[in-house]
């Protein structure tokens, strides 16, 4: 069923429910009004007879206790004592009876009389003398009715007409609901018209027409920032292949050049094969570094897993130990200072991070320098003594394939510092890179840092 439909059903709905309401309480209220009216009528005669009654200008039919003082209504009484009328003019039952025998109080019923529904009042008379060849005194009930034939008449034609007004309501809120059904749902329709167009053509620079500030409206701003989003996704998708195709261009060729080289490899010397190998074993590591890298970067867009308590400090301890088996063949070494720090993260991710900041300063690091690593308070600094960051390099180091000029000649993918910054991002954390007023580089990593748990254990 069509959202428009549903639209008009829902109209329709509501205004089957509104109509018989307002339909039902009309007759009720109107039927009640007119039965009061017909009470009325009978409680003025009772008043009547009553009055008749103490001036004994009352007579009766002793066969079926009429009362003759009064033609409209029919009036009667019933008694019980010393014998009722034998033939009595109105129905009698058992709550007549009690009245009539002063156990019951006035009230009022419908009943049938003559093949037709009456109203019928019933309320103690008192006492009353009957002429049965001697005089007796009796309690009685007074009994009065009047027929409705009149009042069904009228509620009849009310039906009637509230039929007629149900059945215009009814086609009016069809109407209306289809009205309604295609001034909403034709900016709908417009909006679904404009978001096939563009799932056809794939086309997500394209971007809907701002709305008003109603729900429509909002729907278009929310496409219009989901396109967006996309639109920067595949961009930066795209870049990410271009700038893998191009980092993969040079240790590529590099490697077919020495490959070709080996085709001759009978008229290299032993030294020159040595450094051929060397060559060939150094592009491969080139290689193997940025298909790592490249992996590391695509783990990072799946879902986020659960992150556990663990100590940054002992994760740095144990980077900073395989950080200077690496610095020995260059006679770089890393000093620290740890104190105990507890954050919430993934041990693979976060050890990967730190191991970037530590090779990156292994790599700016004269021969025989140092490193400065500290931790604390959820911070990791890692402060080289090297020639320090271009302050026009400075905004752009953690950006992907980003390679500052002074760093073209050194091997490297231009990674290393965007996974530290793609990690920091996942695990709630930030990445921060100035220069020391001395002199060399400072990269910082931080972590919100939380309360150590009661079974503290350690992230080795």
């Amino acid at each position: 069923m069509s959202f428009r439909w549903r639209i008009v059903l829902a109209a329709l709905a509501v205004g089957v429910f509104a109509i018989l309401a307002a339909s039902i309480g009309s007759y009720l209220a109107s039927r009640n009004a007119l039965i009061k009216s017909v009470d009325d009528v009978l409680q003025q005669a009772s008043a009547t007879v009553q009055g008749l009654a103490a001036n004994r200008a009352v007579a009766i039919d002793p066969n079926t206790g009429r009362v003759y003082a009064i033609t409209n209504p029919v009036a009667s009484l019933y008694y019980t004592s010393p014998e009722p009328p034998p033939e009595p003019l109105l129905p009698v039952t058992p709550a007549v009876r009690a009245v009539a025998n002063g156990n019951g109080r006035a009230f009022f019923t419908d009943i049938h009389y003559q093949g037709a529904e009456w109203r019928e009042y019933v309320v103690p008379f008192g006492q009353i003398t009957i002429n049965l060849g001697f005089l007796t005194e009796t309690p009685a009930a007074l009994q009065l009715a009047a027929p409705l034939a009149g009042v069904n008449d009228q509620l009849g034609h009310l039906g009637l007409a509230l039929l007629l007004v149900a059945l215009a309501a009814l086609t009016l809120s069809v109407l209306l609901g289809w009205f309604v059904s295609r001034t909403a749902v034709g900016p709908l329709n417009g909006l679904t018209a404009s978001v096939e167009e563009i799932a056809r053509t794939t086309d997500v620079s394209e971007r809907l027409a701002p709305g008003g500030a109603d729900e429509l409206g909002r729907l278009r701003a929310a496409f219009n920032r989901l396109l967006s989003a996309l639109e920067r996704s595949r961009e930066s998708q795209h870049q990410l292949v271009l700038d893998a195709s191009h980092e993969l261009r040079t240790p590529l060729t590099s490697l077919r050049t020495n490959l070709e080289i080996i085709r001759r490899i009978d008229e290299l010397s032993e030294p020159e094969r040595e450094v051929l190998v060397s060559d060939v074993l150094t592009q491969l590591q080139e290689l193997t570094n940025l298909v790592g890298d490249l992996a590391e970067l695509a783990r990072g867009d799946q879902a986020h897993v659960e992150t556990v308590p663990l100590r940054l400090d002992l994760l740095v301890e144990d980077a900073v130990e395989l950080a200077n088996s690496h610095g020995r063949t260059r006679g770089v070494t890393f000093v620290t200072a740890l104190e105990p720090t507890w954050i919430e993260g993934r041990s693979d991710r976060l050890t990967r991070a730190v191991g970037n900041l530590l090779d990156n300063a292994l790599k700016w690091s004269p021969d025989g320098g140092t490193v400065d690593v500290s931790c604390a308070r959820g911070d990791v600094i890692v402060r080289d003594h090297g020639p320090g960051i271009d302050p026009g390099d400075l905004p752009h180091i953690f950006d992907r394939f980003y390679r500052a000029r002074a760093a073209r000649a050194l091997p490297g993918s231009g990674l290393g510092l965007a996974i530290v910054a793609q990690v920091a991002a996942e695990e709630g954390g930030s990445v921060g890179a100035f220069n020391a007023s001395d002199g060399g580089a400072v990269l910082t990593l931080h972590f919100p840092v939380v309360p150590a748990p009661v079974e503290a254990h350690s992230a080795r």
